[in-house]
């Protein structure tokens, strides 16, 4: 990086310490840790001159990032003037980036895989569609990032993609040579196979285009450190859930469910599945539970007691104790909220739905990153 100030030294370093608070709307790191501020000039009568290498020429967040460099600036004692410049990086400054992300040489694969990785994997299922389980993926990422967590999400509904209108995404990701940067929006960053098809074209792809896609998602997609990973798998125990089994075997399972009798019948099968896979179940979300009455009783549309019939039957199914983590009421501004792009426990944090989703995110959230098996390299003297 380039510095030059006529004897203003001090000024210069709060420049440079307001940069630092700058961060790439894609990757969620400084500028200055990435390498993307090529030159910083003050002038005497406190004029900055700053020049931004971006990773791609078309990169879609450049007005963004110009922005948010003019603000931090702006903001700092003795600075009369901001003019950011944008360039673009080389090749070689390219490589470096994806070095300092990926690690030495730039390295592909399952970064989750991994035995240093502490990201928390669940692959939310359910037996049949029609059940919310895209509505609640949403709801819990945006939550635990509510509560400072850094969450991804993986749309694997390939056929039946929903994860970027729910979350009001519009911007396809950014492509820098072989590594993809997901769209962000709520401090959750999203990928999925309809920021990659123009309007509402259908997919139809047989199962072995179903695990490329979703090995290319996990490979080439960079999320960085994150604690918890979701996957919205599509409804049932078909192609997708085996590849996510093969491919994120550490993986564990939140079965979504309605208290309908029939429903639970068919998410069983979605949770046993953990018994040919050796995955664990994480426990059972129950939602459309019951409607809020204005005179404060309740109406069960659908039947009562489907999520704890559920976790009893999984419990006996895996062998270990499947617990009910939630019930979600019905709620006509959750489904307003996902037509929106606007989740409900961002949009509408004190309805009774955002609660109990809030709920069950914080008991994920408690859940430890765990060091269980990893060897810590220590060595007595």
């Amino acid at each position: 990086m380039d510095t030059a100030t006529p004897g203003n030294s001090p000024l210069l370093q709060d420049v440079n310490d307001a940069l630092a608070t700058v961060i790439d709307p894609e990757l969620r790191r400084p500028i200055t840790e990435l390498g993307m501020v090529d030159a910083v000039r003050v002038s005497g009568d406190g004029k900055v001159n700053l020049t931004v290498l971006l990773t791609i020429a078309g990169c879609p967040l450049r007005d963004t990032i110009t922005s948010d460099a003019e603000s931090a600036l702006a903001a700092v004692p003795g600075v009369t003037g901001v003019d950011v410049e944008l360039k673009v990086m080389d090749q070689a400054q390219r490589d470096a980036l994806k070095e300092k992300l990926r690690g030495p040489g730039g390295q592909r694969g399952i970064p989750f895989n991994q035995p240093g990785s502490l990201t928390k994997v669940y692959a939310v299922a359910s037996g049949k569609g029609g059940v919310g389980k895209s509505s609640v993926t949403v709801n819990l990422a945006t939550a635990l990032a509510a509560q400072g967590l850094r969450v991804g999400i993986v749309d694997a509904d390939v056929y039946g993609f929903s994860v970027p209108a729910l979350m009001g995404i519009t911007q396809a990701p950014t492509r820098v040579d072989d590594m993809i940067l997901p769209p962000v929006a709520y401090g959750v960053k999203v990928i999925s196979i309809g920021m990659f098809v123009t309007g509402n074209q259908p997919v139809a792809w047989r199962g072995p285009m179903l695990h490329r896609a979703l090995e290319q998602f996990l490979t080439d997609v960079y999320f960085g450190d994150l604690d918890a990973l979701f996957l919205d798998l599509p409804p049932g125990t078909g192609d997708i859930a085996i590849s996510v089994a093969q491919l994120l075997p550490k993986a564990e399972i939140l079965v979504v469910t309605t208290p309908q009798a029939a429903a639970a019948d068919v998410a069983e099968r979605a949770g046993a599945i953990a018994t040919q896979t050796g995955q664990k179940v994480a426990g059972v979300i129950e939602n459309m539970s019951y409607l809020e009455m204005p005179d404060g009783g309740r109406m069960e549309l659908f039947g009562s007691g489907g999520g704890a019939v559920l976790t009893e039957r999984l419990t006996a199914a895996v062998g270990a104790d499947v617990p009910l983590l939630g019930q979600i009421p019905l709620d006509i501004k959750l489904r307003e909220g996902g037509d929106n792009g606007s989740p409900i426990v961002i949009g509408q944090p004190d309805t009774a739905a955002a609660a109990a989703l809030a709920g069950i995110a914080a008991g994920l959230a408690s859940k430890p990153r765990g060091l269980a098996g990893m060897k810590l390299g220590l060595q007595p003297r």
